[in-house]
């Protein structure tokens, strides 16, 4: 007789034997989740004291490429040590990032304490992934994924009002100091309180962690930044050549791995429909990365506002993110190409409408345009990994699923890399209202079309049937 399986409480998870496993997994991805808004919300703040406006790009270029490393490295190093030592690591590593992030006098010093963060977070965050999965049994796992959105639907919110109000009642440092305090307690909560049950899987063959590959992706990352800093005739398209032909060798490189290849065969080729989804998810991510650099700086300049009200308007791409995707995720299967296509429109349409917005104003219309960006990835995320896994051919499941936040990530800091060279191509570093700055705001925006053209045509390439 078959039985019916009873649908798994709440309380399950929050009982004494899985209370602190859950609470650990959620502290590493509050953590990472967090951070970036709060640095988005703090960086007008952070320029007005350290200077630096040419490198805004690279506090976050920087921390997606820690984050790609970390990533990558995770489940490796989980399936080797477990769980306790590597996520202790990752949270030291990142407590390390925010106490010199803190103390920099000058960006060079607070660009290395972004890279140790996206080391520490991103690592965190993957980390707690995979935590999830070999700490909790099969029934629970989907209650845990739920309180970890939950979580990251939280950071949303608290993210810009812990940035916004140390910046308005006391310094953007003592935030920093915070996070790092939080990470040492994660650590030490970590090495005393997380039992052994978390074991390293047995594998027959030990993986080699990518680091020769990963040095080329992150070289040609840093050449095309590097050639944003002095705009030159000779030496930005020169770096920009280098660096085209780093991610070029990175690929080649990946291409002729066969038993650990970071992305699918034929990535970023719209003669497929995998490659044509990782092609429009690198090309939006470039495209919408804008409204975390640059739109918290640009829109205090320009319309007077405090970095609260800033980190909230950008809080709302992240919140409407959320929302929607919880909303739409009990969407039948066969609605995943309808579903994908309108939120990619939906992103598409909030970039000229930010340059428009954020130059002319008014405020709310800014809200409107990050809302429905995020609403246009909430819309299409859920659907586009689904979808991506079910095209996936056989034996690569795995692999394309693991690579669509790798490249989504690699979309944000190659994009953080354009878009410098654009702001600082269009003069932001001397730019001001009145004119200039408005100018730069549009250019920063506009420039930012050619991507979403793209990711539209891989978007219909990705959504035909196959």
């Amino acid at each position: 007789m078959q039985t019916v399986e009873e649908p798994v409480k709440w309380t399950e998870i929050l009982s004494p034997q899985y209370l602190t496993p859950l609470a650990i997994v959620c502290m590493g991805v509050w953590l990472h989740a967090a951070d970036g808004l709060l640095v988005s919300t703090m960086m007008p703040a952070i320029v007005a004291d350290i200077g630096g406006i040419p490198f805004i790009p690279w506090t976050f270029a920087l921390y997606e490429i820690g984050s790609i490393v970390a990533g990558a490295a995770s489940g490796l190093v989980a399936t080797r040590y477990g769980i306790r030592q590597p996520m202790s690591v990752a949270a030291i590593v990142f407590a390390f990032g925010c106490t010199l992030s803190a103390l920099a006098p000058e960006m060079a010093l607070l660009l290395a304490g972004r890279l140790l963060q996206g080391l520490g977070g991103g690592g965190l965050m993957a980390i707690s992934f995979v935590a999830a999965s070999l700490m909790f049994p099969t029934r629970l796992i989907a209650r845990v994924m739920g309180a970890i959105s939950t979580i990251w639907a939280i950071s949303a919110f608290f993210g810009p009002l812990i940035g916004g109000l140390f910046v308005e009642f006391a310094s953007w440092r003592i935030a920093f100091w915070i996070f790092a305090v939080q990470a040492v307690i994660l650590a030490a909560w970590l090495i005393t309180r997380l039992d052994m049950s978390a074991r390293p899987v047995e594998k027959q063959q030990s993986e080699r962690f990518p680091l020769f590959r990963l040095t080329w992706l992150t070289a040609g990352v840093l050449a095309i930044a590097y050639s944003g800093i002095n705009i030159d005739g000779i030496y930005t398209p020169v770096f920009i050549l280098i660096g085209l032909a780093c991610l070029a060798l990175f690929l080649r490189l990946d291409r002729n791995h066969r038993t650990n290849r970071l992305l699918p065969e034929n990535p970023f080729s719209l003669t497929n429909p995998i490659g044509a989804a990782l092609l429009m998810l690198l090309c939006f991510a470039a495209a919408t990365i804008p409204i975390g650099i640059y739109v918290p700086f640009l829109i205090t300049k320009l319309h007077g506002i405090s970095a609260l009200v800033a980190g909230y308007i950008i809080a709302i791409e992240a919140i409407t993110w959320t929302v929607m995707a919880v909303v739409l995720s009990g969407s039948p299967e066969r609605h995943d190409p309808k579903c994908i296509l309108i939120g990619m429109l939906a992103i598409a349409a909030s970039i000229p409408g930010f340059a428009y917005s954020v130059a002319e104003g008014p405020l709310w219309l800014v809200a409107f345009f990050a809302a429905l960006q995020g609403a246009g990835f909430g819309t299409a995320w859920t659907f586009m990994l689904r979808r991506a896994t079910r095209l996936a051919p056989s034996g690569e499941e795995q692999r394309v699923s693991a690579a669509l936040p790798t490249v989504q990530r690699l979309g944000y800091a190659l994009g953080a890399a354009y878009i410098g060279i654009v702001a600082n191509g269009a003069g932001i570093e001397t730019a001001s209202p009145g004119g200039s700055l408005e100018f730069t705001a549009r250019a920063i925006f506009l420039s930012c079309l050619p991507l979403a053209l793209i990711g539209l045509i891989a978007a219909l390439r990705f959504v035909s049937p196959k």
